[in-house]
């Protein structure tokens, strides 16, 4: 039994020592300002500062690796966890977004917030300041519903004189 029990724990250092070298990019995609949230949607000051504090990390090309990402399989499993998160919703890359997307991720952003959804539990005891309060909660679902409804009325069709129906 005790030599099974070397023969793994030697396994294991090997794979860590070796799993070292394969390392993910880490770095951001370029950042275009006019494709930001903030340049195509107004967004209030405390709402930004909510975003850049507890979702910018995953969901921006303005990620800010921590120090235990050096480490492999952590690395590995930010690495994805950075890049599913911008899949989801990149407060980069909003002006990008189709109208329905962009609705269709602001009913998520304050969904996933209400829940406790996001930021991810495990995020959190390692980002302590990221965690959202209700007030934090509520300020994002207010802003979201408001844009939501600014988005949809902005990108809905003028009606004029001559589309309106005859009576």
């Amino acid at each position: 039994m005790k030599k099974w029990l070397k023969i793994a724990l030697i396994v294991v250092v090997v794979f860590l020592v070796v799993a070292q070298f394969i390392r993910p990019s880490h770095v951001n995609p370029p950042v275009d300002p006019a494709k930001t949230l903030v340049a195509n949607a107004p967004v209030p000051a405390n709402v930004e500062s909510i975003f850049e504090r507890s979702c910018f990390d995953c969901h921006s090309n303005k990620t800010v690796y921590p120090w235990y990402n050096n480490f492999a399989p952590v690395s590995w499993l930010l690495a994805d966890d950075v890049k599913k998160g911008r899949r989801e919703v990149n407060f980069s890359e909003w002006g990008g977004y189709t109208k329905k997307r962009k609705l269709h991720k602001l009913k998520d952003i304050c969904d996933q917030v209400k829940e406790g959804d996001m930021p991810l539990k495990i995020y959190l005891p390692m980002h302590p300041k990221a965690k959202l309060s209700d007030a934090d909660r509520g300020a994002i679902c207010t802003w979201a519903t408001a844009e939501a409804m600014r988005e949809g009325a902005l990108s809905s069709p003028p009606t004029s004189a001559a589309g309106a129906k005859r009576r």
